[in-house]
């Protein structure tokens, strides 16, 4: 990763995934975002001018705070971003730093036309690296992206703390196509100048047309190795060890779970139904998938399998066998487990491109956490409400009994 040290910042370009170091003397002072980006030293909400005329605006994230999964998805370029407003006791835009207010401004203006769109500021992102206050440079966004409607990509959603119910917003932005932005044009914004023959093709052509060019980085490795398919963060790890125990012993159970899990990544499900023990036919339930919308959408068949395993055990080549065995022509498979995929097979089952989503441990607590369930205590209440052990029963006498894995 480059990087730029501490003296570097007052003159330094931004560069996509480039590390800004802050100082070593323990206080406040060693944000580097102030000889950066001239803004204040804390808060996610850090801007220039006043929300009538905002010179820039930087929105900065941990990336690791559970209730608020702030993410990016490096292969779309689409940044998640939760607004200010976490605890109880206030309205929706009655912040300190007024940060959902500002987010709200920017999405109308964005949605208008080119007029509106150049009162946008230029939205810089920003990720602590971990170290020290160091931070890491995401990239220049515009609010929106291209695949949601101007009334889906900044949506107010209810949270419950103490018992308090209160709202938050929810933003979707793009980052551009922009791999090094000149310092030039940084200094032209922080002097309350707008200089757009300063700034990156990317924002230009999204201030005159309104259509972003999405910075897009497709995987070199097409498989995701173990470190990539199981959470490392005891809490998280502690999410998925009750899901594992929720289900233990009772095989047909876990593939309901499995079920829901999969209309929770895919909401396009149009049906889902898990097949009988006795009569699955290799497969622990079929769906449907709607494609399109409207009288022209059409309906996409897919297998889902599910292995609520143990993090001792992984999933292997005769497990994965078994599903693509049974997929139909045009058909695609969900394969759901607690545990991981095994190198060979996750090797095998993309280079020969076969049509399966892997959803593995990791990514079932990335799902749980972007539906508000956050930690152990609502992951285990979520289960207990939706997956009682009396109403779904224990395996069938066939079913697997081997300690520590439920083979769904």
């Amino acid at each position: 990763m480059k990087a730029f040290e501490f003296g570097e910042l007052p003159l330094a370009p931004l560069v996509v995934d480039a590390a800004y170091r802050g100082g070593r003397s323990g206080n406040a002072g060693d944000d580097p975002l102030g000889p950066l980006m001239r803004v204040s030293n804390s808060g996610g909400f850090r801007y220039r001018g006043n929300l009538e005329r905002l010179e820039l605006v930087c929105l900065t994230t941990t990336l690791s705070d559970p209730n608020w999964p702030d993410g990016l998805d490096r292969e779309t370029g689409v940044f998640t971003y939760y607004g200010d407003n976490k605890h109880p006791g206030r309205s929706l835009h009655e912040t300190p730093r007024k940060g959902n207010l500002l987010l709200s401004r920017i999405f109308e203006d964005a949605h208008g036309g080119s007029d509106d769109r150049a009162r946008v500021p230029p939205v810089f992102l920003f990720a602590s690296t971990g170290e020290w206050r160091d931070v890491e440079f995401l990239g220049l966004a515009v609010p929106g992206t291209g695949d949601l409607r101007a009334s889906e990509d900044l949506v107010a959603i209810w949270r419950v703390a103490a018992g308090r119910r209160f709202q938050n917003y929810r933003a979707r932005l793009t980052v551009l196509d922009t791999g090094e932005i000149r310092r030039e044009w940084l200094q032209a914004l922080i002097g309350g100048e707008r200089a757009h023959d300063l700034a990156p093709q990317a924002w230009r052509d999204w201030v005159a047309s309104g259509r972003a060019r999405p910075l897009l980085a497709s995987r070199t490795i097409e498989h995701r190795t173990r470190r990539e398919q199981v959470p490392s963060d005891p809490q998280d790890q502690e999410m998925v060890a009750a899901i594992h125990h929720h289900f233990e012993g009772r095989a047909h159970a876990f593939e309901h779970c499995a079920a829901a899990l999969t209309r929770l990544m895919l909401p396009e499900v149009a049906s889902l139904d898990v097949t009988r023990p006795s009569r699955d036919g290799g497969r622990d339930g079929v769906g449907k998938l709607r494609v399109g919308t409207g009288p022209g959408a059409i309906l996409v068949d897919f297998a889902l399998e599910a292995k609520c395993y143990g993090q001792a055990n992984s999933v292997g080549v005769r497990e994965l066998s078994r599903l693509i065995s049974r997929l139909r022509h045009r058909q695609f498979g969900v394969l759901v487990t607690t545990s991981w995929v095994d190198a060979q097979a996750y090797q095998e089952l993309k280079e020969d491109q076969h049509p399966i989503i892997v959803m593995a441990a990791a990514d079932i607590v990335s799902l749980l956490k972007a539906h508000g369930y956050s930690d152990v205590a609502t992951v285990r209440r979520w289960l207990e409400a939706e997956f009682p052990i009396d109403a779904l029963g224990a395996s069938e006498p066939d079913a697997p009994t081997t300690e520590g894995l439920v083979d769904g």
